[in-house]
């Protein structure tokens, strides 16, 4: 057995290398929610992943495809919703929320013969990471980290002003797919590491962290993987010394680093 078979082979060395490749990508993605405030939009995609699920289980797909599929047939709905107007965003969010969360906790419930852990899928089973969710997560990562670095430009500009980068002949509404196109794709490959309900606080803290020492939105990007990082190493090893669950333990790890950053800096500059 070679070392990469070994490392492969230890469930917690799985759930490290998984777990930092979702921060990979978290971190310069959470940039982009808190930049355009889309934190809820973040948690819409993240409840439908359920629903995802249920999909999946009934068609005998892959889980992460059916998350994948449903992420983004509720991201369609939810721009075609938005151009109507005819309800606030903020309360169109809220009912496809927690609809979709809904939905797929009846369906699954009414799917015979059909064992689910619901308490892994709500809040991450970190631990479990097998082969099969490192494929699904790099290749994932692998393709957002392309789409990022070839719109970055285009994605900033439409984030910084809309209405002048669709004067510049930016194609907004495109870009805007694209976005939603890859917070489903974390969405999928992040359920296994802090469940459907955690996804968007793995982008949103430590982007916010990261917020409050960068000076440029490359740093700001830069920093949140580092603080996503370092989230992931230290939830894992709260986990493993005092023997709390996993997913939760990163999330809780990532609000530490963020209180001591704010609390730091606030002091520096008194």
């Amino acid at each position: 057995m070679n070392l990469i078979d070994a490392v492969l082979d230890d469930f917690f060395w799985r759930a490290l290398i998984g777990g930092l490749g979702v921060a990979l990508v978290a971190g310069p993605l959470g940039c982009f929610v808190v930049w355009r405030r889309m934190a809820y939009f973040g948690d819409t995609l993240a409840h439908s992943a359920l629903l995802g699920i249920a999909l999946a289980f009934a068609l005998e797909l892959p889980l992460n495809l059916g998350i994948l599929l449903i992420c983004l047939a509720l991201a369609l709905v939810l721009v075609l919703l938005s151009r109507s107007r005819a309800l606030a965003t903020d309360t169109l969010l809220g009912i496809l929320a927690h609809s979709a969360l809904a939905i797929g906790l009846v369906v699954l419930s009414l799917m015979p013969g059909v064992q689910v852990d619901l308490t892994g899928f709500l809040f991450g089973d970190l631990l479990a990471m097998n082969r099969d969710d490192l494929i699904w997560i790099f290749s994932g990562a692998a393709l957002i980290l392309v789409l990022l670095a070839r719109l970055w430009r285009s994605l900033l500009m439409t984030t910084i002003h809309e209405e002048l980068a669709r004067v510049e002949g930016f194609a907004v509404e495109r870009l805007r797919m694209v976005l939603m196109l890859m917070f489903s794709l974390v969405i999928a490959v992040a359920m296994k590491i802090v469940g459907v309900l955690l996804i968007t606080a793995l982008m949103i803290i430590p982007a916010a962290t990261a917020r409050r020492l960068a000076t440029t939105p490359e740093q700001m990007a830069l920093l949140a993987t580092g603080f996503g990082f370092a989230a992931v190493a230290g939830g894992l090893a709260m986990s493993w010394f005092a023997d709390t669950p996993a997913g939760p333990s990163v999330v809780v790890t990532s609000f530490l680093v963020f209180l001591l950053v704010y609390s730091g800096s606030r002091h520096r500059t008194t």
